[in-house]
């Protein structure tokens, strides 16, 4: 028989995004509406380590929903990724009297969570948040929706100058191992060519149509890269463009941590409170070890062995959409 939580820390961990507050708030505030003790963890996992634990209550979460960041502060921990760390950690959140833990943060901080839960009796419940929407398990993740609008709109006001001067434009944006951002923020804008890591570049092909666009006299062009692509990112794809084409006017824009920034969207607040109030529940019924995400607008609910294992896959459907209003 599984026992009663009374007790839970909250902390957010790896790579911050917009929402991470909100969801903050909601689970402190669920959990002292079931009459629950929440500890705010500083930090992330390096929190746990070093016992930068306090309580919270609701006063501790006023006017923060509208705030991009976290409160609660975030970092990678490699000490908490060693046996001697977790140790720590653990000794840690029991002088407080621990009992559960909601983590909020992206595939690194769910390893880290898998191994903890897996190895001491604190059950632990993940929590989607960050910018690059890759993990599988769930349709939304937080900040996503904030950082891609972000993009959009620096996107459009670049167009502007590029339409002015009849310029090439490549706008980088964040996306180390995943191309959402590019691919939605890329279609939102008109790119006329979307590079992500999860596809192979053919910078011929790329080359090849804007040769054809140059004869057209189509001399205004947009291509939106990730950071992860295979050649580097956009310095790298532009250096290329140049030598090939130098009748070109070619210009690189890289976007860069501005995406991570700035008031959450309102979705992002909504998807984030949702998920903040799911996880609570999921610790006082007893659901424990698993990642709460939104499938087709229900709660789902992942082990976090599973979601560990498995990530965000781009359809080709997205892919085909892409290459036809490019065209």
């Amino acid at each position: 028989m599984k026992k009663k939580v009374t007790k839970i820390g909250v902390l957010t961990s790896g790579g911050d995004s917009p929402g991470m507050n909100a969801c903050v708030r909601a689970v402190v505030r669920t959990g002292i509406y079931h009459g629950l003790e929440v500890f705010g963890i500083m930090r992330g996992y390096t929190g746990m380590v070093e016992n930068d634990i306090f309580k919270m209550e609701g006063r501790s979460v006023a006017n923060i929903i509208q705030r991009g960041g976290t409160i609660l502060k975030t970092s990678r921990c490699k000490e908490f990724f060693t046996p001697e760390g977790r140790k720590k950690a653990y000794d840690n959140l029991k002088k407080h009297g621990i009992d559960g833990l909601v983590i909020i943060g992206g595939d690194g901080s769910f390893r880290g969570a898998q191994i903890f839960s897996n190895e001491y009796d604190i059950p632990c419940i993940g929590l989607p948040g960050t910018i690059d929407k890759d993990i599988a398990g769930t349709d939304f993740t937080i900040g996503f929706d904030t950082a891609v609008n972000t993009a959009v709109e620096a996107i459009d006001k670049v167009r502007d100058t590029m339409d002015a001067h009849d310029r090439l434009f490549i706008i980088e944006v964040m996306g180390r191992d995943a191309g959402y951002i590019a691919l939605h923020s890329g279609i939102a804008t008109g790119a006329e060519n979307i590079l992500i890591p999860e596809r192979k570049t053919d910078i011929e092909e790329v080359i090849r149509q804007l040769a054809e666009k140059e004869r057209r006299h189509k001399l205004v062009n947009l291509i939106v890269v990730a950071e992860g692509d295979e050649f580097g990112g956009a310095n790298e794809v532009g250096k290329i463009i140049q030598e090939r084409l130098p009748q070109q006017e070619v210009r690189v824009c890289i976007l860069g941590h501005i995406q991570r920034g700035g008031s959450p969207s309102c979705f992002d607040r909504l998807i984030a409170s949702r998920m903040g109030y799911s996880a609570v529940e999921c610790l006082i019924e007893g659901k424990y070890n698993v990642f709460v995400g939104i499938v087709n607008n229900r709660m789902h609910y992942t082990p976090l062995n599973d979601a560990v294992k498995k990530k965000q896959r781009i359809s080709e459907e997205w892919m085909k959409i892409v290459k036809i209003l490019a065209s």
